[in-house]
Order: C-alpha cells, then structure tokens, then sequence
C-alpha cells in the first residue's frame, strides 16, 4: 500500500492563501469592488446606516425628549464611518464572536463611541425600532447600488465604447457573413460590431435605470415597536425620509424583508448584458479562427507550451467562463431573492454574500474583453480573399432585379429565384461566370448595369450609413 506522502497544510499559511480565484489570481482585476461588496464593506455600510439613522432621529426629534445633535457631533459620528478601516473590523470580529450575530455587533460598535462623542446617553437610540433586516437591507442597498455607479457600470461604458470606435473604424471594411455558417449577404465589419454596441447600450440603459429601493419598518413591515414607543410619530415619514436620504427608493409594503424585487432585476439585465457580451466572445473567437482578426502578441508570452507559433484567444475564452459563472450566480440570486417563507427566511442572507462575487466575474470578464480588443488587427486582405471567393452571394441581388424587372413589364424574367438556385445552390461561381449569367438574361440596360457593377466587396448595401444609429 502506498505511503500517503507528507504535506505542509497550506490552510495554516499566513497570510491566508486565497480560496477562490477573484481573491487570488485575478484579485488585482476586481479589486475595486472590494470597496463596496465584501463583508468589511457591507459592515461599513451598515454602520453607515446605523449612524444615519440615529442622527435622522435626533435631528427631526422624533423620540420625546430628544434634541438635534451639533454638527461637530453629527461629524464626530459619520468620522466612525469615514474612519472605518482594518482596526475597524478586526473590533467588529471580536465582538462579533461573543454576540453571534453581525448585526447587533454593528450597534455596539457604535455605542462603544457615543461616550466620546458625548452623548452617550443615547446610546438605547442606536438601532431604535429595528429589526437587523432594516439595516442589512439597506446596507445592501447602498452597497450594490455604488458598485454598480462607481465601478460595474463605468467598465461596461468603456468596453461599449471601444466596440462602437471599432465599428466607426471599419464601417467600410466589407465583409461575408455566414448564415446557419454558410456564406451569405455580405455586410460590414463595422456593422457587425455596431450590432453588438447598441444590444449591450440597451441593456446598459436598463441597468442605469435601476431603481434600488429600501425600508426600515419593524420585524414585520409595520411599524409595530415604533408606534408602541412613539405613537405620536409619523412614522411612515421618518421612514421614506430617511430612505430616500440615503439615495434610495421607498418600498412602503414589506415584510421582515425588502422584497429583493429589485435586486432580482437588476441580476437579470446584468446577466443579460453578459449574454450579449459571451456572444460576442463566441464571435470574435471564431472570426480569429479564421483569420479575420490577427493577433497583435504580446512581448514575452507563451501561447504553447510545446507549438511556439501560437497566440491564442485567451482572453476571449477567459471572458466566455468568467460570464457563466457570473449568470450562473446572478440567475440563482434573482431566482432565491424573490422568495421567503412567510414574513421571513433566512436564505436571502447566504445567498446575499455572494453579490460581490457575480458582479467580479462580470467585470474581470469586461476587463479581459477589453484587453483582447486591444490586441487585435483587422485582417483586410482576408476579408476581401474570402469575399471574392464567394460570388455566389450575388444570387440574392440578381434575382431580386428580375422580380423588379417582372413587374416593371420586362419579359423573360420568369422563376428568377429557381433559376438563380439552379446557377449557385452547392456551387461554386466566379466573377466571370456570374457576369456571363447577367449579361444572357435580358435585363434592361440600366439593371445590367448596375449588376455588372456589382462585386460581393460591395455588395453591402447601407450597411456602412447603419453604424451611424450609434451616435
């Protein structure tokens, strides 16, 4: 029986070796994320939150016997935030480990410094009428809401503007498409990129419409311990206040939970831009195969390990399994976040820590799609090569002119489309034996013309004019 060999247990390396690969190998990617949706973030922002709220309560005077805080208080409390940094969640942690619960060790964080603020004879203000739902919720809120302005959304910007420069570059650059993968109509290479700048400017619009919404209304969703302690507030006001302080929508109708509609709808057109953009991968991978794109290599690198002629796509690969596993996620959360047993479960809470981690994939995919642009050339004598190979495509031209011509009284135009199958279907036909067909079929003067002008280079019609709906 073979000896199981020795090994150091890497789990007890310090510092601590990074499970996943967003922490480890491709940190360096998603790094900015870190600022809004990785757990000291989320405790950040709900002691955000938390301080928010008592300074909401002070200032309106919402508790008898209250009164608003100075302003040199009211900074020394946000300073709990803006100072809120390693120290901050090494403390958090420790009185996490005797509470048990992340939220409660939030409000004795910040009770610990009211005595210094002095006040801290409200420290019983702190988390007033709230159940931790009311914090996480909008903590969350908060959270995702900044990622996807500040980080997210300017990555995806920036991608979808090199793909709309690109599609201006080439506008003119003809192209042969291929239908089912056969060669058909030919089009632009810059109408083609044009295609895919406008599906994912679409889903961009949707996403920059995102409505991020939030409450704070008891364990219950109504208001049950606030009137109890305070029947004489407004509660229903302090509340959208407050929300809509903090840049959010209201949500007036809740459970324990805000619903997470929102969240939901957002994941949707997330993944749905990643679609778009996985497809576009798919593309370009395939258009490089073909030479279409030439690799631009990059000083120093292997693309084989044993074939040192390659340069591979990689990047466009990595994009394609960075963008599944972050649908794989962002559908999963859209598809558990609208659910909850009654007025509450607690699945939302493990399904919510990986927020962070759908949205790192996305933007390590963008980052990755962006650099693999940039190293691309476009292939011209190629795409032409293959365009003239193909004149075949003129089938379509041609017997469309016979119907015009049919139906302008022009005899001898009958069963244009049969006869044009029985010329190309499965055949291949060169320029000259195209122009012999043209010039046999009787056409009148001014559509032989144009048709015996008519090469598959172009053969485009306005595709070129279209890349303008981008502007």
């Amino acid at each position: 029986m073979a000896e199981t060999s020795s090994r150091v247990e890497l789990s007890s390396v310090s510092p601590a070796i990074a499970l996943g690969p967003l922490d480890g190998r491709y940190s360096a990617a998603v790094a900015p994320l870190v600022d809004y949706l990785s757990e000291a973030a989320l405790n950040r922002d709900r002691t955000h939150v938390e301080v928010e709220w008592l300074i909401h309560l002070t200032s309106r005077s919402v508790l008898p016997g209250t009164a608003p805080l100075s302003d040199e208080q009211q900074g020394q409390l946000r300073d709990i935030v803006t100072s809120f940094d390693g120290n901050s969640v090494a403390e958090l942690a420790e009185i996490e480990n005797v509470t048990v619960h992340d939220v409660k060790a939030v409000e004795y964080f910040i009770g610990r410094r009211l005595a210094d603020v002095g006040i801290e004879h409200l420290k019983a203000m702190v988390h007033f009428g709230c159940t931790s739902e009311d914090i996480n919720n909008l903590s969350y809120a908060v959270g995702i809401k900044d990622a996807v302005q500040d980080v997210w959304l300017p990555a995806a910007r920036q991608l979808v503007q090199q793909i709309a420069a690109m599609a201006e570059a080439n506008r003119d650059v003809a192209m042969l498409s291929r239908t089912h993968g056969q060669p058909a109509t030919p089009t632009t290479l810059g109408k083609e990129l044009a295609v895919t700048a406008h599906r994912l400017q679409r889903q961009l619009s949707r996403i920059e419409n995102t409505e991020f919404l939030g409450k704070i209304n008891g364990a219950t969703g109504t208001y049950a311990a606030h009137v109890a302690a305070v029947p004489s507030a407004d509660w229903q006001d302090v509340a959208q206040s407050f929300v809509e302080g903090l840049g959010l929508t209201w949500n007036p109708l809740t459970t324990q939970i805000e619903s997470h509609d929102w969240q939901a709808e957002l994941y949707a057109d997330v993944a749905r831009f990643n679609r778009i953009l996985h497809n576009f991968c798919t593309d370009v991978w395939s258009y490089i195969s073909i030479g279409y794109f030439a690799q631009i290599p990059v000083a120093g690198a292997t693309g084989s390990s044993t074939m040192p002629h390659k340069v591979n796509p990689i990047r466009f690969e990595n994009a394609e399994a960075n963008l599944e596993i972050s649908n794989g996620l962002l559908d999963t959360l859209a598809a558990t976040l609208v659910t909850s047993r009654w007025q509450r479960d607690l699945t939302d809470s493990s399904s919510q820590r990986n927020i962070g981690v759908a949205f790192g994939h996305s933007l390590l995919a963008i980052s990755n799609v962006v650099k693999g642009l940039d190293r691309l050339s476009v292939a011209e004598p190629v795409l032409a090569a293959d365009l003239n190979s193909n004149w075949e495509v003129l089938g379509e031209a041609i017997q469309m002119v016979m119907r015009a011509e049919a139906i302008a009284g022009v005899e001898g135009m009958d069963d244009p489309y049969e006869r044009l199958k029985e010329l190309t279907r499965g055949h291949r036909v060169n320029g000259q034996s195209m122009k012999e067909f043209v010039s046999g079929l009787g056409l009148s003067k001014d559509a032989e013309r144009r048709l015996l002008q008519l090469t598959p280079a172009t053969y485009t019609g306005i595709a070129s004019t279209l890349v303008d709906h981008l502007k």
